[in-house]
């Protein structure tokens, strides 16, 4: 699919206009914005947390080259640049994880972004004489469900009620569409309903959505993503529609139950999907996915391909190509993207490379378009706060590879539930070779991942080098960010 076809001419307007100010504006400062997306509970709060106190703070960052080279004069937070849009609560998420109680900060309900700007030393002479050694970057956070509204923009209601309808038929769904589905059966879409057929449709259809959520059932089945994460539309028409069986090459009848749903459909997409795309997404210039690949490999095949379709969908609403000042005025290009497979710690490093195998695997086909279009892509998997360490365990006479780590409470492994005090050695199981096994569902009996508490942490002040420990965050900087720190 083509991402201009995404737009309407009055978008692209916009968008154009915006980009003329934008680059105005960054002639005396320069800005990178870098979206930082990922589908529910898939660590973007974490991941945003850690690289600004890490980066703030001076942590170890090994592989990110500014920071190991000593480039790096500053690191500071500045004001928030956009008033329309709240600013990202690190303080609070940082005094969540490094508190008495010690837990992870609650999940993105809604956007947030918040400005860190770089003071550092331009390489070579050329550079050093003429650049300005400053860089603002402005991470862009926004809730996963909203990312998967995405694909709608180029669907009309009718085409998205049979997609719909279809996934909440499957064996995975179908259990909890069922007080939906036992509504549906009642309605005549060709007839006129009153509001409160609409109303109840909705809200069957909103109680489906967040048991499929919750269970983890179905990725592609979740939007529309307002009807999970509202803001301030909670109660608004515009989220009382639903998907309904309307029959394939008919129109809707004028004032018929299928007529209203339509339009609020298409109400939904042109105030909230067209502005989110056009006055956010459209004006990223680097992208990061957080991938929970975990959580799909523990709940087998069907969800991992659901997964790989869903990122599928919104990798082909990215606006892929080369960065350029000319190309800019049009409309940005996302250069970079980063597929993250979060949760790395969750696994033995032996592990690690099949993760990122495996998550390779899951959205080749997407991947090899945005390649195609211009932009550099990576896979990697990594922690943006490793909870854990690793040891060995000896096991009748066998070497067990395994990590150590404070479960959550409730976790449960062999019968034993965890909690949430204890330190446990556990063998989490080893990943297939093999990532097309894994897709197939060879992971699920194999593999035990557990949720850990967050580490012991002492609060540093900056420069003095301790935050929090990662597994190759440094290296996800370091390709989103280091060209731009040269």
């Amino acid at each position: 699919m083509e991402p201009m076809s995404l737009t309407t001419v009055l978008d692209r307007t916009r968008i154009a206009m915006s980009e003329i100010a934008d680059y105005a504006g960054a002639l005396g400062n320069p800005a990178l914005r870098l979206g930082v997306t990922g589908l529910s509970r898939a660590g973007k709060t974490v991941f945003i947390t850690a690289l600004v106190h890490n980066i703030v703070h001076g942590g170890r960052l090994a592989l990110f080259d500014p920071a190991a080279e000593g480039r790096i004069r500053r690191a500071f937070l500045e004001p928030q640049p956009d008033d329309t849009v709240p600013r990202f609560a690190y303080e609070d998420h940082v005094e969540a994880l490094i508190g008495e109680d010690r837990r992870w900060p609650e999940s993105t309900h809604r956007m947030s972004q918040m400005r860190l700007t770089l003071d550092y030393e331009p390489e070579g002479f050329v550079a050093r004489n003429i650049g300005s050694g400053r860089l603002s970057i402005d991470i862009v956070d926004y809730p996963g469900e909203w990312l998967l509204d995405l694909p709608l923009m180029t669907r009309s209601y009718e085409e998205w009620s049979r997609t719909m309808l279809e996934a909440s038929r499957s064996a995975r769904c179908a259990p909890l569409a069922r007080d939906w589905h036992r509504h549906l059966a009642t309605l005549r879409p060709k007839e006129p309903a009153p509001e409160t057929d609409a109303v109840k449709d909705a809200e069957l259809f909103r109680a489906y959505l967040s048991a499929c959520r919750d269970a983890g059932a179905s990725f592609s089945a979740l939007p529309p993503g307002r009807f999970l994460m509202p803001g301030d539309l909670a109660g608004s028409p515009l989220l009382t529609f639903a998907p309904l069986p309307v029959p394939e090459g008919e129109t809707a009848p004028k004032g018929s139950l299928w007529a209203m749903m339509a339009r609020r459909y298409d109400a939904y997409v042109r105030h909230v999907v067209r502005p989110f795309f056009r006055d956010h997404f459209a004006r990223l210039d680097r992208q990061i996915v957080l991938v929970d690949a975990l959580t799909a490999l523990n709940a087998g095949p069907e969800a991992l391909q659901d997964l790989g379709r869903a990122l599928g969908d919104v990798l082909s609403c990215f606006r892929h190509g080369p960065a350029s000042w000319a190309a800019s005025l049009t409309g940005r290009r996302i250069d970079r993207i980063l597929f993250a497979a979060t949760k790395a710690d969750r696994l033995h490093h032996t592990s690690h490379d099949r993760l990122e195998t495996i998550t390779r695997a899951m959205i080749e086909t997407a991947l090899e378009r945005a390649e195609f279009a211009g932009s550099a892509v990576e896979v990697m998997a990594l922690a943006a706060i490793r909870a854990t360490r690793e040891t060995t365990v000896r096991q009748n006479g066998d070497a067990l590879p395994c990590i150590v780590g404070v479960p959550e409470a409730g976790e449960t492994i062999g019968g034993e539930t965890f909690d949430g005090s204890r330190e446990m050695a556990i063998f989490p199981g080893d990943l297939p070779d093999d990532p097309q096994a894994a897709l197939a569902g060879a992971a699920r009996d194999t593999v035990h991942f557990v949720r850990f508490r967050p580490p012991w942490f002492e609060a540093a002040g900056p420069g003095d080098g301790a935050s929090f420990p990662h597994i190759r965050l440094d290296r996800a900087l370091n390709f989103l960010l280091a060209d731009r720190l040269a």
